[in-house]
C-alpha cells in the first residue's frame, strides 16, 4: 500500500503512468470505443470494467502532468456532423471540471478532434487505452503526458 495514491488507480496503470514519457499518449475509452480495433503493436490495454471515465481520469490526473507545450494536452473525440444538435455531450463538462482542478490552463486545455483523426492517433500514438464501462457516448479522452 502507498499513501497518497487514488484507489482507482491499480498497480498495473500506475506502472504505464510512471513508464510513460513526455508527449506519450494515454487514452481514456468508453464503453462503445472499439478498443481491440485501435490497438498498437506496443499499446497496452488495461480494463477498468465497473467505472466510468470521469472517476479514472480524476485519479489520473492527480499523478499524471499533462503536457505544457501542446495547446490542447487534452482532447474529445467531436460530434459526427450528424449528431450535432441531436446528441449531448454534458459528460464534457465534467472533463472540464476534472481537469481545472489540476492544469494551470484550466478547461482551456480541453480540445477536441475529430472521431476518425482520434481513432487514428490512438492506433498510432497510443501507449495505452483503459477501457470503461462508461455508457456516455463521446465519452472517449485523450491525455498527452508533460514533464514534472
Amino acid at each position: 500500500m502507498l499513501k497518497g495514491i487514488p484507489k482507482i488507480l491499480s498497480p498495473e496503470l500506475l506502472k504505464v503512468l510512471c513508464e510513460m514519457g513526455h508527449s506519450d499518449v494515454l487514452v481514456i475509452a468508453d464503453g462503445n470505443f472499439p478498443v481491440p480495433g485501435m490497438k498498437g503493436e506496443n499499446t497496452v490495454v488495461i480494463r477498468m470494467d465497473g467505472h466510468g471515465v470521469p472517476e479514472i481520469l480524476d485519479g489520473i490526473l492527480q499523478v499524471f502532468p499533462l503536457d505544457p507545450y501542446v495547446e490542447h494536452p487534452v482532447n474529445l473525440m467531436e460530434l459526427m456532423p450528424q449528431d450535432v444538435g441531436r446528441i449531448e455531450t454534458p459528460i464534457w463538462d465534467k472533463y472540464r471540471e476534472i481537469v481545472a482542478k489540476y492544469e494551470d490552463r484550466g478547461a482551456d486545455a480541453v480540445g477536441t478532434i475529430g472521431r476518425f483523426r482520434f481513432y487514428e492517433e490512438t492506433k498510432a500514438k497510443a501507449c495505452c487505452i483503459i477501457a470503461t464501462s462508461e455508457t456516455a457516448v463521446y465519452a472517449n479522452v485523450m491525455l498527452q503526458k508533460g514533464i514534472v
